[in-house]
């Protein structure tokens, strides 16, 4: 007759698939496992085994005996298998297991928030400074068209300025009467070429007049010929100028808006400034001048380095100007005395001096006039 194994009672402890441990129906499956443990096995040997995720183990849950009572266990052990711990890795998850025996489960990694940069912040503050900077200028725009504000003047590099502009403004209206006068010669050269082919047409057909008709085709024939030797010395005179207009010197004039704005700047930190050390000074306006200071600094250094760009590009310009100006202007000389002075030879020589090659006639290559 099998004997009714003594009472004593087993710590039960249900496990959740994600580790968690439940205590509500604790009473209930304690009863439940009395009744279905067969007699005379031992709760030492009883082992309870969790599986979830379609894995073949969890965790193991050993549950040892405790004498002669139904009290709660004394202790319990919480094994949680490699499968199960690389599973809730891969999900961001980690397990504290505290002293009481209790897993719980915890969110992802902590990231500092000093290491997090907001773009968002960062183009807000680029836009705050960018809108100090502009109003400020402008005040002191408006504060010296209207007589109210200081400005930072450089006599001597204020007036090359002048002058650089005035002459840009007198080169501008050389090249554009130069380009009427080669369109101008153009369609002249092509009056005389159409002429001349109507002259030897009319040799050949009027027998009378024949030697007149061919003296006249031969004349238009030469002046259309030496009137593209001369378009072609005009032209390159109209190209080199016109790189010096609209390339060099408005690359030097665009140096110049540069330091006019860098000028601008700096006037308007060092009226702040002044402003700032004519006031009061405690421990509120103290950090307030202090800061104007360096940025007051920060655009007088900008604004020495504009000057001294503007200075320098000034100097090689006038340089570059006189020379290419000297040539140009002795050409155009040369090939006008030339051609008028009814001197081929003279007129081949000035572009041969020069370097230039005229387009032979037909060629596919479009002229300058067709280009434009």
């Amino acid at each position: 007759m099998a004997q009714e194994s003594p009472k004593n009672s087993a710590a039960e402890i249900p496990v959740t698939s994600n580790g968690q441990l439940e205590d509500s129906h604790e009473h209930s499956f304690n009863r439940d496992l009395k009744r279905s443990l067969p007699v005379g096995l031992g709760l030492s040997e009883t082992k309870i085994t969790s599986h979830g995720f379609d894995s073949t183990k969890e965790g193991v849950v050993e549950a040892g005996p405790f004498p002669g009572s139904s009290a709660s266990p004394k202790s319990s052990v919480i094994s949680p298998s490699s499968a199960a711990a690389s599973r809730l890795a891969g999900q961001g998850c980690d397990l504290i297991i505290p002293t009481g025996g209790r897993a719980q489960q915890k969110s992802g990694p902590v990231v500092l928030a000093d290491e997090v940069k907001n773009p968002a912040m960062e183009k807000l503050e680029l836009v705050r400074k960018w809108s100090l900077n502009t109003y400020k200028c402008t005040r002191q725009i408006i504060s010296e068209k209207l007589g109210r504000g200081s400005r930072t003047v450089d006599l001597e590099l204020e007036a090359q300025i002048d002058i650089l502009r005035d002459n840009k403004k007198k080169y501008e209206n050389v090249l554009k009467l130069a380009q009427t006068l080669s369109t101008q010669l153009f369609q002249m050269v092509h009056t005389q070429r159409q002429l001349g082919d109507a002259f030897a047409d009319l040799s050949l057909k009027s027998l009378e007049l024949h030697e007149e008709f061919g003296y006249n085709a031969d004349t238009q024939k030469l002046l259309a010929k030496n009137g593209e030797t001369l378009l072609g010395a005009i032209n390159f005179f109209i190209a080199s100028v016109n790189t010096l207009v609209n390339k060099t010197i408005e690359d030097t004039l665009l140096t110049v808006k540069q330091y006019e704005s860098a000028r601008i700047e700096y006037d308007a930190y060092r009226t702040d400034l002044e402003e700032l050390n004519l006031g009061p000074r405690d421990a509120n306006t103290l950090p307030k001048i202090e800061q104007s200071q360096q940025l007051f600094q920060v655009h007088k250094e900008k604004y020495d380095k504009m000057r001294n760009d503007v200075s320098i590009k000034l100097k090689f310009l006038e340089e570059n100007k006189v020379k290419v100006l000297h040539n140009q202007l002795v050409l155009f000389h040369n090939a006008i005395a030339a051609y008028f002075a009814g001197n081929q030879k003279q007129l081949e020589q000035t572009l041969k001096q020069f370097h230039i090659k005229l387009k032979t006639p037909g060629a596919d290559a479009p002229s300058w006039l067709e280009e434009q």
